[in-house]
């Protein structure tokens, strides 16, 4: 849920840039640069927010499978110790997905921003989008 509402600038991004970025004959009442540089800083705090919210669930799941593979070497017939340690494995490996899934987000996302703000805003560093 907490990353649903983090994603929430990626759902709505063409939403945004429509909003954001008049058409042809309303491009004088407003600065499509700034307009698209605020965007673009919006969009890397999020990231910035969901990487390291991500990378701090694996770190904490990441924990809690070592210490059921300890438990489990000092008592290796408990079948409740197993079934922690099957789960929690189950937990990081769909915290490990999470960071795959962020990055097709992220390039979507990217591509429709710089689809759309390429004539009228150069991020510092922007990655190449194909």
């Amino acid at each position: 849920d907490a990353l649903k509402k983090l994603r929430l600038i990626d759902d709505r991004i063409v939403h945004a840039l429509n909003t954001t970025i008049p058409t042809q004959s309303f491009r004088d009442k407003v600065n499509v640069t700034s307009e698209c540089k605020r965007l673009y800083e919006e969009m890397q705090i999020s990231y910035d927010q969901r990487d390291k919210s991500i990378q701090h669930c694996i770190e904490l799941v990441n924990d809690d499978v070592k210490k059921l593979r300890q438990r489990k070497l000092e008592a290796p017939d408990d079948v409740e110790v197993l079934r922690a340690l099957r789960k929690e494995q189950t937990k990081l490996r769909l915290m490990q997905q999470e960071m795959s899934i962020e990055e097709v987000v992220k390039d979507r996302t990217l591509k429709v921003f710089y689809e759309r703000c390429r004539d009228n805003y150069t991020p510092p560093a922007a990655p190449i989008v194909l």
